[in-house]
């Protein structure tokens, strides 16, 4: 729950975030006409993101036992790519979110109102979709989907809550530094999703070396102990984890934690909690 509540957190806010953008931007030059466009957009992404994660839920279930742990383990698998490229993009472009923002939405006004649905559906339905899979994901590891859903849930009602206070003036958040500690996190998280999607793909005989386990601690820490049930899901801990699975593992973390750190902290200098500096004005 606590990862799925850091997801839907760290995603909502991000949406959130957009959405309070372009809102005060087409408030500011006085474009309020556009408002109707702007949250048919949102509602369409937002319709079309619930729909892909229903789709994900259940659509498999007819299939063979074989079927859904191969495509289970394959959408695991994109999943982490999606979340990976999410972690790296979000923590180099939150300083220059709004900047980025108020340039197509400018591109899209020009363009006329259809442009600027299309502009509000592109922005808040790449996080919607991200979330909708990895939520999916973090669930099928976890062989439950309430508490992902609830953790989710709560993630997402906090940030609506954090964006609103930012839009009125009433917090004032790095957003960088938030970014940067929240994809550290999140790394290791999707770390287990793909050790977990290397699992399913072994159950369904499209990777070896099902039996061959690295180790198998199901003794010290069992699968129903609180403190098993909290790795499980947090991390997507498996007690015993094949040899396969330890190499997905390691080979994921290590380099994308190094890159990570080195792009995220190596060339900035120290920040503050004060936000960035208003653009110089013509």
């Amino acid at each position: 729950m606590v990862a799925n509540y850091l997801i839907g957190l760290r995603e909502g806010l991000e949406a959130a975030l957009v959405v309070s953008i372009l809102v005060a931007y087409l408030v500011k030059i006085e474009r309020r006409e556009l408002l109707p466009a702007l949250w048919l957009g949102v509602g369409i992404a937002t319709t079309v993101s619930l729909t892909f994660g229903a789709l994900l839920t259940y659509g498999p279930q007819g299939l063979s036992f074989t079927a859904q742990e191969a495509i289970g383990g394959t959408l695991s698998i994109v999943a982490v790519g999606l979340i990976t490229w999410m972690i790296f993009w979000m923590a180099k472009t939150a300083r220059h979110l709004k900047g980025d923002l108020q340039h197509k939405l400018d591109d899209a006004i020009a363009a006329g109102r259809v442009a600027v649905v299309v502009m509000a559906l592109l922005a808040v339905g790449r996080e919607g979709l991200e979330t909708a899979l990895f939520l999916w994901a973090g669930a099928q590891a976890t062989s439950a989907t309430t508490r992902p859903l609830a953790g989710a849930g709560l993630g997402i009602a906090t940030a609506i809550l954090l964006a609103w206070l930012m839009y009125r003036g009433a917090v004032k958040l790095n957003l960088r530094v938030f970014f940067a500690w929240t994809g550290l996190f999140l790394i290791f998280v999707a770390a287990g999703v793909l050790s977990y999607g290397v699992h399913d793909l072994q159950e369904a005989g499209v990777l070896p070396g099902l039996s061959n386990l690295a180790f198998d601690v199901s003794a010290t820490v069992p699968p129903t102990s609180w403190y098993g049930t909290l790795l499980k899901g947090v991390f997507n801990f498996t007690p015993a984890t094949t040899w396969l699975q330890l190499v997905a593992w390691v080979a994921y973390v290590v380099p994308v934690l190094t890159i990570f750190v080195r792009t995220t902290w190596g060339h900035h200098t120290p920040v503050t909690a004060a936000p960035a500096p208003a653009p110089a004005t013509v």
